[in-house]
């Protein structure tokens, strides 16, 4: 039973020693010699002025998340258009319901002002 398991243990075991190998390989033989100019942080070519851990404003999580959370509700999208013909009206019903609260969420978060760029 359990041998139909032995060729992906193989195959992780041969992928974790071809890692460790690689990382060996690459500490052993790689450069160890570090300039003032390897330490810099890498800004586009230009030189970084100020300290490196500015704090970000909350705005720009609040529309990450928001864009994630509506990017990830579209999605759904997909699969009910493909079994629509199959669901019939109960599956037109539901995504209703699903857009609805999909527009709820969306409006609140509009008049809360969290769509707002300033």
């Amino acid at each position: 039973m359990l041998l139909e398991y032995i060729a992906i243990g193989v195959m992780i075991a041969v992928a974790t020693l071809i890692a460790f190998i690689a990382i060996g390989l690459g500490e052993l033989f790689g450069p160890k010699k570090n300039t003032e100019a390897k330490s810099m942080p890498y800004e586009s070519g230009m030189n970084p002025y100020g300290e490196g851990t500015r704090r970000m404003p909350v705005r720009f999580y609040l529309i990450a998340v928001l864009f994630i959370l509506f990017d990830i509700e579209v999605v759904f999208f997909l699969p009910w258009a493909i079994a629509f013909r199959n669901l019939g009206i109960f599956g037109l019903l539901e995504m209703v319901v699903f857009i609805v609260i999909l527009l709820i969420g969306y409006v609140y978060a509009w008049k809360k002002g969290a769509l707002e760029w300033e």
